[in-house]
This record gives C-alpha cells, structure tokens and sequence, in this order.
C-alpha cells in the first residue's frame, strides 16, 4: 500500500492486516489522515473538533503495543471519529448549538466512545451535527454548511453529517453515528457509504435522548466488514443504559460471507405511500434484481402498513419541546429556527395524543413482526431524492412542511427499533449517490449484515470527485 487513495480508502480491516503484517504503522495512518482532515476541513467541515495531539500519542501507544505482539483490542491502531451528540472525555459537547455552555464538567466518554478507545482505536476528533440532531441536513447555527464530498453544493444529510461526509472523503474508515429518525441511515445514502441503524438497545447509549426510543448508535463506514467489526465493538456492555440488550457472544463479522441463497426478500418500491425520483427507483429496483442473481426469492410488495408520518411527528416533536425546555427561552434566538417552531408544535401536544402516537409505534412494530414471518428481509429505496442543495430545508416546499417529508422511508424503522441499513447501489446522472435501504426483523442484525456484505460484492467501488 503505497498511493495517498490507498491509505485514505483503506478499510479497517486491512489496516489491522498491514498493522499484523508491520507493512504501515498506526503513526503513519494517523498522521497520514490528520494532514487529510486539515486539507479537506476548508472545503467540508465535518469537523468540529480535531484531536491531533491525543490521536498521535494513541498512535504512538498503539504502536508500541504492534511491536510488542501486545495488541489490547479489535481497534488496535484503526482510526475513529464520535459525532458531536455523544460525549468524548476531555472536550465539551456541544451538540451543534450556541446554548450547550461549553464551561462543565467534560470528563465522561458516552458508551460508543469508551467501547472504541478500550479496542484501542485511535479518536481524530468529533463531527458535525445539525443543532441537537433534530433534522436531516447538515448545519448547524455553531458550526455552520458540512458539504458533501459529492458536490459541494449539496449536503451530506444529517444528523450524522460529519460522520458520512469524513467517512466518504477519505478520512478514517470508521465513525460512530446516532440515528433517531433517518440519521446514520439518511446521510450514508447521501454520501455513497455504508450505515447500519443496530436494532434499538444493541449499542448502549448515554446520556439517553430526549427522543427515547427513537434514538439509535451505530456505525458509519465504507464496508459492511468494517461496520460489522465495529458493531463488535460498540455493543460492549455498559451499565449506564437500562435499555441495553444483554452483550452477543458472536462475532458479527462472522458469517457474513453466508449469502442469501433461498432466503424470502420482499422489495417495497414506496412502502405504498411515498413519492420515488425516476433515476432512484430504477436504481433500487435494479438492486432487488441483484438479490435475485444471487439466490435470494425476491417478492414486490406495496402497502405494509400506514403512512406513520403524524404520529412520528407527535413524538418528534415532544421531544424537541422536552430537549428546548431546558434553556431559558429568551435564548430562542441562537436557535435554528426550524427546531424552534417544531418544540413549538412538541409544546402543544396533549399527554394524550402522545399515548396515541406510542400505540401507532407499538401497532406498527407489530405489523412488521408479522410481516417477518414470512419475509427474512425488507428493501426499499433509502431515500427518494438525491442530496438536498445546502442551505435547503424541503425538497417541494408546495407539499412538504418538515423535512421528514423527504424522508419517508427512514423514521418508521426507528419507531419499530429494527435494524436497518443504507448501502450504496448507484449513482444519478449528476453523479450523486443512491442508497438502497435493507431492513431486517427486531434483533437481526446479522441478518441485515450478511445480505449487505453479499450485494456489496455486486457493486463497483465508488469514490467522491473530492478525493
């Protein structure tokens, strides 16, 4: 491995082979892609904090412990970036936002974070956010535009902006993102890289967010192999979480090259609501046939269930408001706007109608329960519309009010808690990213994984024009 692409393209996986085999070290790859990150930082900005000097003493431990054969981890020396709404210790969190006081107590690492360092990954820093994560763009009124490495002229989605947009750009192989309505899923398939929504308790989470049981942890990275690995990592235990399921035995990189051979797959090309761009669902459907080469008994379907749209709204919403109520509210100001008036319409809803809305979750988990007796996996298109131009909040302003609009077939996976992923599957004409979407049964995760790292074999290897 001797081209700069080679190093800032490299998986996981193969940086642990060349680190095994002492043909690279952990130093070079981290100065390497610390030089990246200040290259590309001006155009992008999916940082919002870099760790130079705590990621090249990691460096330098790491390897140390190589030389040694005293390797302490799955991560040993493997470059990682936390995105801004979880906690990394000795830097201030301030989750996108003018309000988050960034004079406290800044000595706690969230789960994801304490997991990755304990493997011995090497922390480059943290990425941006949209403010709180509340939506699906990436800016913030903190940080500012992250721009995809795609097209500068368009974002990488959000809420896990800079985790897709470093991720697509070349700079480090994994990244720990959040997903509470789209938010690993929505950016990945914006920026052409694998994420993967773990089913809702596999990555413990700390503090808990205001969205509940929306909110997801789970990885962002190039190759199903590299987020398997890291998924590994992630659902380590940790005591803080109630709602973490008990630790896996197994390896989730094992059994990945199993394939789908004689599996059920069911292919929805709008879950019989939701509006398709022409060139996305010819691409999709293009990957349903794919599964079909390889084995796999793959059935259309429309319908599955109801828009769930209002009743995700309500519990969005509610969250939003419960998030905001904990700042004086003639700070309103320093707030993007859009999370302001959706805390407004949180601040309106009755206990009532919020009960209403966590029953619509529970009816719709258990459709999709029934719906998995017969079917082993779910595919849809990730999202309908390619990325959005940056500093646009809808995609039809005429017929859209939130942007979970432009969204519809991310949230309803949050509301059921399922594994879900994003692989890339194409691009459009213009040359940006297509994402096909793969869901699978509560608890699955290794199913979706597996199906994932088998259609990933089908796919060409796809770099951004940026690098």
């Amino acid at each position: 491995m001797t081209g700069e692409d080679d190093v800032a393209y490299a998986s996981a996986v193969s940086l642990l082979q060349l680190y095994r085999k002492r043909a690279l070290s952990p130093v070079e790859v981290a100065r390497f892609l610390l030089d990246r990150l200040d290259a590309l930082q001006p155009r992008i900005n999916a940082f919002c904090i870099v760790d130079r000097e705590g990621a090249l003493a990691a460096a330098r431990e790491s390897e140390e412990r190589w030389q040694r054969g005293e390797v302490v981890g799955r991560l040993d020396g493997v470059p990682v970036t936390i995105k801004d709404l979880l906690l990394m210790r000795g830097f201030p969190t301030l989750r996108g936002s003018r309000l988050v006081d960034p004079d406290q107590d800044w000595s706690e690492d969230a789960p994801a974070t304490a997991r990755s360092r304990e493997a011995g990954a090497i922390i480059l820093g943290k990425t941006t956010t949209p403010e709180f994560g509340w939506k699906a763009l990436g800016d913030s009124p903190l940080t500012g535009i992250t721009r995809n490495p795609w097209d500068l002229s368009r974002t990488p989605g959000g809420s896990s902006a800079g985790a897709a947009a470093a991720c697509a750009a070349g700079i480090g192989p994994l990244h720990v993102g959040s997903d509470g309505a789209g938010s690993i899923r929505i950016p990945s398939a914006f920026t052409g890289v694998f994420g993967l929504k773990p089913s809702f308790g596999r990555v413990p989470a700390y503090p808990s967010s205001p969205m509940g049981l929306l909110s997801h942890v789970g990885p962002i990275a190039r190759t199903v192999a590299d987020a398997a690995l890291m998924l590994t990592v992630l659902s380590g235990p940790d005591d803080r979480d109630p709602y973490a399921l008990p630790p896996v035995d197994s390896e989730y990189l094992d059994g990945l090259e199993g394939g789908v051979r004689g599996w059920r797959i069911a292919y929805s090309p709008t879950l019989g609501y939701a509006k398709v761009g022409p060139e996305i669902a010819a691409s999709t459907l293009d990957a349903a046939g794919r599964f079909e080469a390889l084995g796999a008994i793959v059935e259309e379907v429309d319908a599955i269930f109801a828009s769930p749209r209002d009743a995700l709204l309500t519990l969005w919403a509610a969250g939003a408001a419960k998030l905001l109520a904990a700042f004086p509210s003639e700070r309103k100001a320093l707030i993007d706007p859009g999370l302001v008036a959706t805390a407004a319409e949180g601040e309106r809803i009755s206990a009532v109608d919020y009960l209403g809305a966590d029953l619509v979750r529970t009816s719709l988990g258990q459709q999709m329960a029934a719906f998995h007796r017969k079917y082993d996996l779910l595919l849809t298109p990730m999202m309908p519309i390619p990325a959005l131009p940056v500093g646009q909040d809808l995609n039809e302003p005429a017929t859209e009010r939130h942007w979970i609009d432009w969204s519809p077939f991310s949230y309803p996976f949050n509301m059921t808690r399922q594994p879900a992923a994003s692989i890339p599957c194409g691009l459009t004409r213009t040359g940006l990213p297509i994402g096909l979407q793969i869901v699978g049964p509560l608890y699955a995760d290794d199913r979706v994984l597996r199906a994932a790292h088998v259609f990933e074999t089908t796919q060409p290897e796809r770099r951004p024009p940026l690098g």
